[in-house]
Protein backbone atom coordinates (compact mmCIF):
# COMPACT_ATOMS: atom_id res chain seq x y z
CA UNK A 1 0.00 0.00 0.00
CA UNK A 2 2.77 2.70 1.12
CA UNK A 3 4.54 1.55 -2.22
CA UNK A 4 1.41 2.68 -4.61
CA UNK A 5 1.26 5.79 -2.40
CA UNK A 6 4.93 6.64 -3.29
CA UNK A 7 4.29 5.82 -6.64
CA UNK A 8 1.06 7.69 -6.65
CA UNK A 9 3.03 11.25 -5.38
CA UNK A 10 5.97 10.33 -7.43
CA UNK A 11 3.00 10.07 -10.72
CA UNK A 12 2.17 14.09 -9.99
CA UNK A 13 5.91 15.03 -11.84
CA UNK A 14 6.86 12.29 -14.41
CA UNK A 15 4.82 13.21 -16.89
CA UNK A 16 4.57 10.60 -20.16
CA UNK A 17 6.74 7.93 -18.33
CA UNK A 18 4.38 7.28 -15.27
CA UNK A 19 1.25 7.55 -17.80
CA UNK A 20 2.82 4.62 -19.30
CA UNK A 21 3.71 2.68 -16.36
CA UNK A 22 0.40 3.09 -14.66
CA UNK A 23 -1.34 1.99 -18.25
CA UNK A 24 0.85 -0.84 -17.89
CA UNK A 25 -0.09 -2.13 -14.39
CA UNK A 26 -3.41 -1.30 -14.69
CA UNK A 27 -4.72 -4.67 -15.02
CA UNK A 28 -2.79 -6.05 -12.12
CA UNK A 29 -3.06 -3.66 -9.55
CA UNK A 30 -6.62 -2.75 -9.93
CA UNK A 31 -8.11 -5.74 -8.60
CA UNK A 32 -6.12 -6.05 -5.61
CA UNK A 33 -7.04 -2.77 -4.46
CA UNK A 34 -10.36 -3.27 -5.33
CA UNK A 35 -10.71 -6.55 -3.12
CA UNK A 36 -10.09 -4.41 -0.04
CA UNK A 37 -11.50 -1.29 2.03
CA UNK A 38 -9.42 1.47 0.07
CA UNK A 39 -8.21 4.12 1.74
CA UNK A 40 -8.70 7.89 0.46
CA UNK A 41 -5.21 7.99 -1.11
CA UNK A 42 -5.92 4.36 -2.66
CA UNK A 43 -9.48 5.78 -3.92
CA UNK A 44 -8.23 8.71 -5.40
CA UNK A 45 -4.92 6.94 -7.27
CA UNK A 46 -8.32 4.09 -8.54
CA UNK A 47 -9.90 7.46 -9.96
CA UNK A 48 -6.87 9.10 -11.43
CA UNK A 49 -6.48 5.28 -13.03
CA UNK A 50 -10.19 5.14 -14.43
CA UNK A 51 -9.73 8.83 -15.81
CA UNK A 52 -6.37 8.05 -17.42
CA UNK A 53 -8.03 4.90 -19.06
CA UNK A 54 -10.19 6.92 -20.63
CA UNK A 55 -8.87 10.11 -21.48
CA UNK A 56 -6.11 7.09 -23.44
CA UNK A 57 -9.64 6.03 -24.99
CA UNK A 58 -10.62 9.30 -26.11
CA UNK A 59 -7.35 10.22 -27.82
CA UNK A 60 -7.33 6.73 -29.56
CA UNK A 61 -11.06 7.61 -31.56
CA UNK A 62 -9.68 11.31 -32.11
CA UNK A 63 -6.55 9.87 -33.86
CA UNK A 64 -9.12 7.15 -35.72
CA UNK A 65 -11.27 10.03 -36.89
CA UNK A 66 -8.46 12.56 -37.95
CA UNK A 67 -6.53 9.96 -40.02
CA UNK A 68 -10.20 9.03 -41.70
CA UNK A 69 -10.23 12.77 -42.88
CA UNK A 70 -6.76 13.04 -43.93
CA UNK A 71 -7.28 9.77 -45.69
CA UNK A 72 -10.20 11.26 -47.50
CA UNK A 73 -8.97 14.47 -48.71
CA UNK A 74 -5.68 12.79 -49.26
CA UNK A 75 -7.40 10.39 -52.08
CA UNK A 76 -9.68 13.10 -52.96
CA UNK A 77 -6.82 15.03 -54.56
CA UNK A 78 -4.90 12.54 -55.22
CA UNK A 79 -1.77 13.56 -52.86
CA UNK A 80 0.22 10.51 -51.90
CA UNK A 81 -0.36 9.56 -47.95
CA UNK A 82 2.16 10.99 -45.21
CA UNK A 83 3.87 8.97 -43.60
CA UNK A 84 2.01 8.58 -39.99
CA UNK A 85 3.73 10.37 -36.95
CA UNK A 86 3.47 8.88 -33.10
CA UNK A 87 5.19 9.48 -30.28
CA UNK A 88 7.36 6.93 -28.94
CA UNK A 89 7.00 6.96 -25.11
CA UNK A 90 10.08 4.05 -22.92
CA UNK A 91 7.16 1.74 -23.03
CA UNK A 92 6.64 1.63 -26.88
CA UNK A 93 10.10 0.60 -28.97
CA UNK A 94 10.64 2.89 -32.01
CA UNK A 95 10.93 -0.08 -34.42
CA UNK A 96 7.69 -1.17 -32.83
CA UNK A 97 5.73 2.56 -33.92
CA UNK A 98 7.70 2.33 -37.15
CA UNK A 99 5.95 -0.80 -37.90
CA UNK A 100 2.64 0.33 -36.88
CA UNK A 101 2.91 3.38 -38.93
CA UNK A 102 3.62 1.50 -42.19
CA UNK A 103 0.83 -1.31 -41.65
CA UNK A 104 -2.49 1.76 -40.20
CA UNK A 105 -1.24 4.27 -43.62
CA UNK A 106 -3.70 3.71 -46.74
CA UNK A 107 -1.93 1.83 -49.38
CA UNK A 108 -5.03 2.17 -52.08
CA UNK A 109 -7.29 4.87 -52.31
CA UNK A 110 -10.24 5.26 -54.59
CA UNK A 111 -12.23 8.40 -55.84
CA UNK A 112 -14.25 9.19 -58.22
CA UNK A 113 -17.36 11.24 -59.13
CA UNK A 114 -20.01 10.83 -61.82
CA UNK A 115 -22.15 13.90 -63.46
CA UNK A 116 -24.97 14.28 -65.63
CA UNK A 117 -25.88 17.71 -67.59
CA UNK A 118 -28.35 19.20 -69.67
CA UNK A 119 -27.18 22.26 -71.90
CA UNK A 120 -28.94 24.76 -73.90
CA UNK A 121 -27.68 26.71 -77.10
CA UNK A 122 -29.30 29.58 -78.06
CA UNK A 123 -28.03 32.45 -80.86
CA UNK A 124 -30.09 34.80 -83.16
CA UNK A 125 -29.14 33.08 -86.76
CA UNK A 126 -29.55 29.52 -85.37
CA UNK A 127 -31.74 27.39 -84.27
CA UNK A 128 -32.28 26.74 -80.65
CA UNK A 129 -30.08 23.53 -79.77
CA UNK A 130 -30.46 21.39 -76.58
CA UNK A 131 -28.22 18.04 -75.78
CA UNK A 132 -27.40 16.11 -72.75
CA UNK A 133 -23.95 15.10 -71.55
CA UNK A 134 -22.96 11.82 -68.78
CA UNK A 135 -19.12 12.46 -67.12
CA UNK A 136 -18.02 9.52 -65.02
CA UNK A 137 -14.15 9.57 -63.51
CA UNK A 138 -12.71 6.68 -61.46
CA UNK A 139 -9.30 7.72 -60.14
CA UNK A 140 -6.85 5.58 -57.85
CA UNK A 141 -3.42 5.74 -55.99
CA UNK A 142 -1.49 3.05 -54.98
CA UNK A 143 1.28 3.71 -51.98
CA UNK A 144 4.20 1.32 -53.08
CA UNK A 145 6.42 2.76 -49.55
CA UNK A 146 7.26 6.18 -48.25
CA UNK A 147 8.48 7.62 -51.69
CA UNK A 148 7.15 6.11 -54.58
CA UNK A 149 3.53 6.16 -55.07
CA UNK A 150 1.75 5.75 -58.83
CA UNK A 151 -2.04 6.50 -60.32
CA UNK A 152 -4.24 5.87 -62.99
CA UNK A 153 -7.56 7.36 -63.82
CA UNK A 154 -10.60 5.97 -66.35
CA UNK A 155 -12.66 8.56 -67.94
CA UNK A 156 -15.65 8.57 -69.98
CA UNK A 157 -15.35 10.68 -73.34
CA UNK A 158 -13.72 11.02 -76.75
CA UNK A 159 -10.07 9.77 -75.79
CA UNK A 160 -9.00 11.85 -78.65
CA UNK A 161 -10.10 15.09 -76.92
CA UNK A 162 -7.88 15.92 -73.91
CA UNK A 163 -10.29 19.36 -72.91
CA UNK A 164 -13.26 17.20 -72.26
CA UNK A 165 -14.42 14.11 -70.07
CA UNK A 166 -18.00 14.48 -71.05
CA UNK A 167 -20.29 12.17 -73.59
CA UNK A 168 -22.94 13.35 -75.56
CA UNK A 169 -26.22 11.62 -75.45
CA UNK A 170 -26.46 10.47 -78.90
CA UNK A 171 -25.69 7.95 -81.75
CA UNK A 172 -28.94 5.54 -81.02
CA UNK A 173 -27.67 4.80 -77.60
CA UNK A 174 -24.69 3.73 -78.33
CA UNK A 175 -22.26 2.97 -75.20
CA UNK A 176 -19.96 4.97 -74.26
CA UNK A 177 -16.23 5.26 -74.75
CA UNK A 178 -13.74 4.75 -71.88
CA UNK A 179 -10.07 5.63 -71.30
CA UNK A 180 -7.27 6.23 -69.37
CA UNK A 181 -6.67 10.34 -68.61
CA UNK A 182 -3.64 9.77 -66.01
CA UNK A 183 -1.48 7.21 -65.84
CA UNK A 184 1.65 7.91 -63.20
CA UNK A 185 4.02 7.26 -61.27
CA UNK A 186 4.95 9.91 -58.75
CA UNK A 187 8.48 10.15 -56.38
CA UNK A 188 7.77 11.86 -52.82
CA UNK A 189 10.92 13.65 -51.55
CA UNK A 190 9.71 15.93 -48.53
CA UNK A 191 8.48 19.50 -50.69
CA UNK A 192 9.46 18.13 -53.91
CA UNK A 193 7.07 15.71 -55.92
CA UNK A 194 8.37 14.31 -58.99
CA UNK A 195 5.50 12.96 -61.85
CA UNK A 196 6.29 10.72 -64.60
CA UNK A 197 3.87 9.25 -67.50
CA UNK A 198 0.20 11.36 -67.91
CA UNK A 199 0.27 13.08 -64.58
CA UNK A 200 -2.14 15.95 -63.38
CA UNK A 201 -1.88 19.43 -63.89
CA UNK A 202 1.31 20.16 -62.09
CA UNK A 203 0.49 24.31 -62.56
CA UNK A 204 -1.85 26.96 -60.43
CA UNK A 205 -3.79 27.64 -63.39
CA UNK A 206 -7.28 29.24 -64.89
CA UNK A 207 -9.28 27.73 -67.62
CA UNK A 208 -8.03 30.87 -69.90
CA UNK A 209 -4.72 29.23 -70.20
CA UNK A 210 -5.76 25.45 -69.41
CA UNK A 211 -8.78 23.42 -69.31
CA UNK A 212 -9.40 21.35 -66.20
CA UNK A 213 -9.60 18.50 -67.99
CA UNK A 214 -6.13 18.65 -69.91
CA UNK A 215 -3.60 16.22 -67.91
CA UNK A 216 -0.10 16.87 -69.70
CA UNK A 217 2.35 13.93 -70.30
CA UNK A 218 5.77 13.63 -69.44
CA UNK A 219 7.93 14.58 -66.86
CA UNK A 220 7.31 17.10 -64.30
CA UNK A 221 8.39 18.38 -60.73
CA UNK A 222 5.96 20.47 -58.10
CA UNK A 223 8.01 22.26 -55.40
CA UNK A 224 6.28 23.64 -52.45
CA UNK A 225 8.23 24.97 -49.37
CA UNK A 226 6.27 26.46 -46.27
CA UNK A 227 7.82 28.86 -44.51
CA UNK A 228 7.27 29.61 -40.54
CA UNK A 229 5.43 32.91 -40.85
CA UNK A 230 2.74 30.73 -43.03
CA UNK A 231 3.67 31.95 -46.21
CA UNK A 232 5.24 29.55 -49.29
CA UNK A 233 7.04 29.79 -51.89
CA UNK A 234 5.94 27.28 -54.70
CA UNK A 235 7.97 26.72 -57.94
CA UNK A 236 7.08 24.26 -60.75
CA UNK A 237 8.09 22.76 -63.90
CA UNK A 238 7.23 20.56 -67.20
CA UNK A 239 8.42 18.95 -70.12
CA UNK A 240 5.33 18.15 -72.16
CA UNK A 241 5.91 15.93 -74.74
CA UNK A 242 2.81 16.80 -76.80
CA UNK A 243 3.15 14.62 -80.52
CA UNK A 244 6.40 12.44 -81.38
CA UNK A 245 7.21 11.91 -84.43
CA UNK A 246 10.06 9.37 -85.58
CA UNK A 247 10.61 11.02 -89.11
CA UNK A 248 10.04 14.64 -87.99
CA UNK A 249 10.52 17.08 -85.58
CA UNK A 250 8.71 16.60 -82.18
CA UNK A 251 6.31 19.10 -80.63
CA UNK A 252 7.26 19.41 -77.01
CA UNK A 253 6.60 22.51 -74.41
CA UNK A 254 9.01 23.36 -71.75
CA UNK A 255 7.38 25.36 -69.17
CA UNK A 256 8.33 26.97 -65.47
CA UNK A 257 5.82 28.71 -62.83
CA UNK A 258 7.47 30.33 -59.83
CA UNK A 259 4.72 31.56 -57.18
CA UNK A 260 4.28 32.87 -53.45
CA UNK A 261 1.60 32.66 -50.93
CA UNK A 262 1.82 34.96 -48.06
CA UNK A 263 0.84 34.44 -44.61
CA UNK A 264 -2.55 35.52 -43.23
CA UNK A 265 -2.43 39.65 -43.33
CA UNK A 266 -5.89 40.17 -41.39
CA UNK A 267 -8.68 38.80 -43.09
CA UNK A 268 -6.63 38.79 -46.03
CA UNK A 269 -4.50 35.83 -48.04
CA UNK A 270 -2.52 36.70 -51.28
CA UNK A 271 -1.04 34.65 -53.87
CA UNK A 272 1.12 35.44 -57.10
CA UNK A 273 2.21 33.15 -59.90
CA UNK A 274 4.27 34.20 -62.91
CA UNK A 275 4.90 31.04 -65.40
CA UNK A 276 6.59 30.71 -68.99
CA UNK A 277 5.44 28.21 -71.44
CA UNK A 278 7.54 27.66 -74.61
CA UNK A 279 6.11 25.50 -77.10
CA UNK A 280 8.19 23.74 -80.10
CA UNK A 281 5.06 22.71 -82.27
CA UNK A 282 7.14 20.60 -85.56
CA UNK A 283 4.47 18.23 -85.72
CA UNK A 284 1.38 18.35 -86.01
CA UNK A 285 -0.13 14.98 -87.38
CA UNK A 286 -0.95 13.75 -84.20
CA UNK A 287 -3.94 17.35 -84.16
CA UNK A 288 -7.24 17.15 -84.90
CA UNK A 289 -9.50 19.66 -86.02
CA UNK A 290 -10.88 19.49 -82.04
CA UNK A 291 -7.16 20.16 -81.33
CA UNK A 292 -6.68 23.29 -83.85
CA UNK A 293 -10.03 24.78 -83.05
CA UNK A 294 -9.35 28.61 -83.77
CA UNK A 295 -5.57 29.28 -84.19
CA UNK A 296 -4.48 30.60 -87.66
CA UNK A 297 -3.62 28.34 -89.36
CA UNK A 298 -0.64 28.21 -92.65
CA UNK A 299 -2.28 26.59 -95.66
CA UNK A 300 -0.18 23.06 -95.08
CA UNK A 301 -2.18 23.29 -92.05
CA UNK A 302 0.61 24.04 -89.56
CA UNK A 303 0.31 26.89 -87.10
CA UNK A 304 0.65 30.41 -88.37
CA UNK A 305 2.42 31.75 -84.55
CA UNK A 306 5.09 30.17 -82.45
CA UNK A 307 3.63 29.66 -79.04
CA UNK A 308 5.64 31.62 -75.81
CA UNK A 309 3.32 32.41 -73.25
CA UNK A 310 4.02 34.95 -70.55
CA UNK A 311 1.38 34.04 -67.61
CA UNK A 312 0.68 36.08 -64.42
CA UNK A 313 -2.05 35.09 -62.21
CA UNK A 314 -2.74 37.01 -58.69
CA UNK A 315 -5.46 35.79 -56.65
CA UNK A 316 -6.90 37.37 -53.27
CA UNK A 317 -8.68 35.30 -50.74
CA UNK A 318 -10.90 37.52 -47.75
CA UNK A 319 -12.52 35.80 -45.00
CA UNK A 320 -13.67 38.79 -43.31
CA UNK A 321 -17.44 37.48 -43.77
CA UNK A 322 -16.89 34.28 -41.69
CA UNK A 323 -16.04 30.84 -43.04
CA UNK A 324 -19.26 29.88 -44.96
CA UNK A 325 -18.85 33.09 -46.87
CA UNK A 326 -15.35 33.79 -48.04
CA UNK A 327 -14.52 35.66 -50.84
CA UNK A 328 -12.20 34.85 -53.55
CA UNK A 329 -10.63 37.33 -56.25
CA UNK A 330 -8.25 36.03 -59.20
CA UNK A 331 -7.08 37.84 -62.34
CA UNK A 332 -5.07 36.02 -65.26
CA UNK A 333 -2.93 37.64 -67.81
CA UNK A 334 -1.03 36.26 -70.62
CA UNK A 335 0.91 37.07 -73.54
CA UNK A 336 1.62 35.29 -76.60
CA UNK A 337 5.51 36.58 -77.63
CA UNK A 338 5.41 34.39 -80.59
CA UNK A 339 2.67 35.20 -82.16
CA UNK A 340 2.71 35.90 -85.91
CA UNK A 341 -0.08 39.01 -85.66
CA UNK A 342 -0.84 41.70 -83.12
CA UNK A 343 -4.02 39.18 -81.60
CA UNK A 344 -1.66 38.05 -79.01
CA UNK A 345 -2.90 39.01 -75.60
CA UNK A 346 -5.55 37.55 -73.52
CA UNK A 347 -6.86 38.46 -70.00
CA UNK A 348 -9.64 37.58 -67.35
CA UNK A 349 -10.99 37.84 -63.40
CA UNK A 350 -13.17 36.04 -61.08
CA UNK A 351 -14.96 36.82 -58.32
CA UNK A 352 -16.40 33.88 -56.10
CA UNK A 353 -18.09 34.38 -53.03
CA UNK A 354 -19.22 31.48 -50.99
CA UNK A 355 -18.10 28.15 -50.05
CA UNK A 356 -19.21 24.72 -51.32
CA UNK A 357 -18.21 22.24 -49.29
CA UNK A 358 -20.98 21.31 -46.86
CA UNK A 359 -24.72 20.59 -46.89
CA UNK A 360 -26.69 23.63 -47.55
CA UNK A 361 -23.67 25.43 -48.99
CA UNK A 362 -23.84 27.67 -51.64
CA UNK A 363 -21.74 29.25 -54.02
CA UNK A 364 -21.53 32.12 -56.32
CA UNK A 365 -18.74 32.75 -58.98
CA UNK A 366 -18.86 35.84 -61.79
CA UNK A 367 -15.97 35.82 -64.57
CA UNK A 368 -15.01 38.07 -67.75
CA UNK A 369 -12.69 36.92 -70.07
CA UNK A 370 -11.14 38.34 -73.16
CA UNK A 371 -8.67 35.93 -75.49
CA UNK A 372 -7.38 37.41 -78.84
CA UNK A 373 -7.07 34.72 -81.10
CA UNK A 374 -3.50 33.73 -81.16
CA UNK A 375 -3.25 34.37 -77.22
CA UNK A 376 -3.21 31.13 -76.16
CA UNK A 377 -2.66 27.65 -77.40
CA UNK A 378 -6.38 26.49 -77.83
CA UNK A 379 -5.71 22.97 -78.27
CA UNK A 380 -5.32 23.10 -74.15
CA UNK A 381 -7.44 26.37 -73.32
CA UNK A 382 -11.04 25.95 -72.24
CA UNK A 383 -14.01 24.32 -74.18
CA UNK A 384 -16.71 25.88 -72.15
CA UNK A 385 -17.94 27.21 -75.39
CA UNK A 386 -17.85 26.99 -79.14
CA UNK A 387 -14.78 28.90 -79.20
CA UNK A 388 -11.13 28.18 -77.95
CA UNK A 389 -10.20 31.76 -78.69
CA UNK A 390 -10.93 34.98 -80.15
CA UNK A 391 -13.66 35.40 -77.60
CA UNK A 392 -15.20 38.02 -75.11
CA UNK A 393 -16.99 35.54 -72.29
CA UNK A 394 -19.56 36.62 -69.19
CA UNK A 395 -19.52 33.50 -66.98
CA UNK A 396 -22.33 33.37 -64.14
CA UNK A 397 -22.17 30.42 -62.11
CA UNK A 398 -24.39 29.17 -58.96
CA UNK A 399 -23.31 26.41 -57.09
CA UNK A 400 -25.42 24.17 -54.32
CA UNK A 401 -24.85 21.20 -51.97
CA UNK A 402 -27.94 19.59 -51.58
CA UNK A 403 -26.73 16.51 -49.72
CA UNK A 404 -22.82 15.01 -48.80
CA UNK A 405 -20.95 14.01 -51.58
CA UNK A 406 -23.15 15.92 -54.13
CA UNK A 407 -23.34 19.12 -56.13
CA UNK A 408 -25.96 21.42 -58.31
CA UNK A 409 -24.60 23.75 -60.64
CA UNK A 410 -26.19 26.41 -63.00
CA UNK A 411 -23.93 27.76 -65.52
CA UNK A 412 -24.71 31.00 -67.82
CA UNK A 413 -22.69 31.72 -70.73
CA UNK A 414 -22.96 35.44 -72.59
CA UNK A 415 -20.18 35.21 -75.41
CA UNK A 416 -19.37 36.52 -78.78
CA UNK A 417 -16.32 36.39 -81.24
CA UNK A 418 -13.87 39.07 -80.03
CA UNK A 419 -12.74 39.86 -84.13
CA UNK A 420 -15.49 39.08 -86.41
CA UNK A 421 -14.41 36.78 -89.20
CA UNK A 422 -15.76 35.54 -92.44
CA UNK A 423 -17.29 33.01 -90.84
CA UNK A 424 -18.20 34.39 -87.34
CA UNK A 425 -20.34 37.35 -86.85
CA UNK A 426 -20.62 39.82 -84.12
CA UNK A 427 -23.62 38.43 -82.26
CA UNK A 428 -23.94 37.00 -78.68
CA UNK A 429 -24.81 33.54 -78.12
CA UNK A 430 -25.95 32.55 -74.96
CA UNK A 431 -25.21 29.00 -72.98
CA UNK A 432 -27.27 27.17 -70.47
CA UNK A 433 -26.10 24.64 -68.15
CA UNK A 434 -27.96 22.43 -65.13
CA UNK A 435 -25.76 19.71 -64.10
CA UNK A 436 -25.79 17.37 -60.67
CA UNK A 437 -22.95 15.43 -59.55
CA UNK A 438 -21.69 13.04 -57.28
CA UNK A 439 -18.63 11.99 -55.91
CA UNK A 440 -16.88 9.83 -53.48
Amino acid sequence: MMRLNRYTRTSRHSGQSALAIVATLTLAVTPALAASDPSPETAAAIAEIQTLRAEQQRIAELQQQVAARLQALEAALHVAPSPSAQPVTPATPASAVAATAAAAKPRLAVSGDLRIRSQGDYASDTPDHLSGQVRGRLGVTYTANDVVSIGARLVTGNPDDPNSTDVQLSNFDDDFDVSLDQAYVQFNLGDLKLYGGKMPQPFVRTELVWDGDVNPQGVSAVYRHALSDGSAFRANGLFFIIDERAVAADSTMLGAQFGYDTRTLGKWKLDASVAYYDYKLGSVAGADSGDLRSNLLNPDGTYRSDFELGDVIIGATWNGAGERWPLRIVGDFVRNFGAATDADTGYGADFTIGRASKVHDWRVTYGYSIAETDAVLAAFSHDNIALGTNYRLHALTLDYVPFPKTMLSAIWYHYQPYESTPTLGKDWIERLRLAFAVSF
